[in-house]
C-alpha cells in the first residue's frame, strides 16, 4: 500500500496541529514546509496566550463550534504534556451605562454557544473577582485560560516528528504546480511531490495562494497590535482578564489587561493598519503598495476611518494607550506601562471592504487553503485541525 504524501505549508500552531491530525487520523507522510528558523515565528509566537472560551462568536458559526471544541481539546493537550494552563477567569466590563445592553447579548451569546459558568455582575460584583477594576456592570467567565501557545507548538513539532513526519525550518516556498498526480513544491533549495497541500501560511496567504494560482476573492490585510507591560507591583492589580465590550461593527475587541502564564500582565493590542505583512514596527512599509493595490483596502479604510485614527493616536501617544487601560483599572499611571512586543494579524478582507469575521477555508482540486484564521485560531487549533482533516480529498482508489 502506498503512504499518502501531504505537505503542510506553515509551521503555526494551526499549520503543525493540521500536519500531525493528517499524519495521525490517516497515516499520511505530512512535511511540513516553514521560511523561518523555527516554529510558531508570528502569530503563534506573537499573541497574549489567552484561550478563548467563545463568548464572542455568533451561534451556529464555524468560530462558534471549533472554539468550544478546541478548548477541550487543548486543556486535555495541555494536561498531558505539562505544559502551562490555567484557568484565570475574565471579566467583560460595561464602563457606562450605555454599554450594558451589549453586555447583556453578550451574555446570551456566551450561553448560546455553551460557554459554562457564565455569570452577570454588578458594580460590586465584578469588584470581587477583580479588586481593582471598576465599572458598571460585567460578565464572568470563570473557565477563561491562558496557555503558552509557542510552547505547545513546539510540542506539536515533535509530535509530526514522532508520527513519521518532518518539519523543514528554513523552506520558504517558491513555486507551487499542480499535476495529474498531485502537486509540486519549490521550496528552500528542494522540491517536493505531495499527493496534497494544505496552505496555513497566515500573513504569508496570498503569496502562496498566487504560486497555487488560486488569488481568491479575499486578501490578507495586516493589523499591528502593539502591547504595554506593567512594571512590577502594577502586575498585582490584575488578576486574570479584563475586557472591554466589543465593538459589534469590528472584529477587534479593544485594549484590555492579560495576565501571561509567566506573570507578566500586558495591556493592549491596539489594531493598527501595518505596512507590512511582517510589519512589526512603524518604520517597516515593505508591503504597503501591494497591500493598498487591492481595493478592499481602501473600501475598509472609508468605512473605519474614524476608529482607525484612534486606534493610530493611541499607539503614538502612550497617554492615550494608558487612559484606555484605566477606563477598567484606574489606578494605573503611565509610569507603570514600559513597552513589550507585539504582533501583526492575518485579517482577511473582502473585496467590499468587510472584514471577514469567521474561519474561511477552500478546497481547489488537491490544494487546501485556510483563507481565513484570527482568533480565536490558536485556542481553536485542534479542533480546526479535525474540521481541516475531514475536507482535505481523500486518496483515490
Amino acid at each position: 500500500m502506498v503512504t499518502e504524501k501531504i505537505g503542510v505549508v506553515g509551521a503555526g500552531i494551526v499549520g503543525l496541529a493540521v500536519a500531525r491530525e493528517l499524519a495521525a487520523t490517516r497515516g499520511a507522510e505530512v512535511t511540513v514546509l516553514e521560511k523561518e528558523g523555527r516554529v510558531g515565528a508570528h502569530q503563534t509566537g506573537h499573541n497574549s496566550g489567552v484561550v478563548h472560551a467563545g463568548i464572542y462568536y455568533p451561534p451556529g458559526s464555524l468560530k462558534a463550534r471549533l472554539c468550544r471544541e478546541g478548548v477541550a481539546l487543548l486543556k486535555d493537550y495541555c494536561a498531558r504534556h505539562a505544559l502551562p494552563y490555567e484557568e484565570v477567569g475574565k471579566l467583560v466590563v460595561a464602563a457606562t451605562r450605555a454599554e450594558r445592553p451589549r453586555l447583556a447579548a453578550l451574555a446570551e451569546r456566551a450561553r448560546a454557544n455553551g460557554v459554562p459558568g457564565i455569570t452577570e455582575l454588578d458594580a460590586l460584583g465584578l469588584r470581587e473577582v477583580e479588586p481593582h477594576a471598576v465599572g458598571v456592570a460585567a460578565i464572568h467567565s470563570p473557565h477563561t485560560a491562558i496557555a503558552d501557545f509557542p510552547a505547545v507548538a513546539r510540542r506539536l513539532a515533535l509530535d509530526v516528528a514522532e508520527l513519521g513526519g518532518s518539519v523543514r525550518l528554513r523552506h520558504p516556498v517558491r513555486g507551487i504546480r499542480e499535476t495529474s498526480r498531485g502537486v509540486e513544491v519549490v521550496a528552500g533549495t528542494g522540491r517536493f511531490a505531495f499527493d496534497r497541500l494544505v496552505v496555513c501560511a497566515g500573513l504569508g496567504t496570498d503569496a502562496v495562494a498566487a504560486m497555487a494560482g488560486r488569488p481568491g476573492s479575499v486578501r490578507i490585510v495586516p493589523f499591528r497590535g502593539e502591547y504595554y507591560a506593567l512594571r512590577g507591583a502594577a502586575r498585582g492589580l490584575v488578576r486574570g482578564l479584563i475586557y472591554p465590550v466589543p465593538d459589534p461593527r469590528y472584529p477587534f475587541l479593544g485594549v484590555h489587561l492579560t495576565r501571561h502564564v509567566g506573570g507578566e500582565v500586558l495591556v493592549g493590542p491596539n489594531a493598527v493598519l501595518a505596512g507590512a505583512y511582517e510589519g512589526y514596527t512603524w518604520r517597516n512599509f515593505r508591503n504597503f503598495p501591494q497591500i493598498l493595490a487591492w481595493p478592499g483596502t481602501l473600501r475598509m479604510a472609508r468605512r473605519h476611518w474614524r476608529t482607525g485614527v484612534k486606534e493610530v493616536y493611541g499607539s503614538l501617544v502612550k497617554s492615550a494607550f494608558t487612559e484606555a487601560a484605566r477606563r477598567y483599572v484606574p489606578e494605573l499611571t503611565a509610569d507603570d506601562l514600559q513597552r513589550a512586543a507585539g504582533g501583526v494579524r492575518a485579517q482577511a478582507v473582502a473585496r467590499d471592504g468587510s472584514l471577514v469575521d469567521d474561519f474561511a477555508v477552500d478546497v481547489h482540486g488537491n490544494v487546501v487553503l485556510v483563507r481565513n484564521a484570527p482568533s480565536p485560531a490558536a485556542t481553536s487549533s485542534l479542533a480546526i485541525a479535525q474540521h481541516i482533516a475531514g475536507i482535505v480529498p481523500a486518496p483515490s482508489r
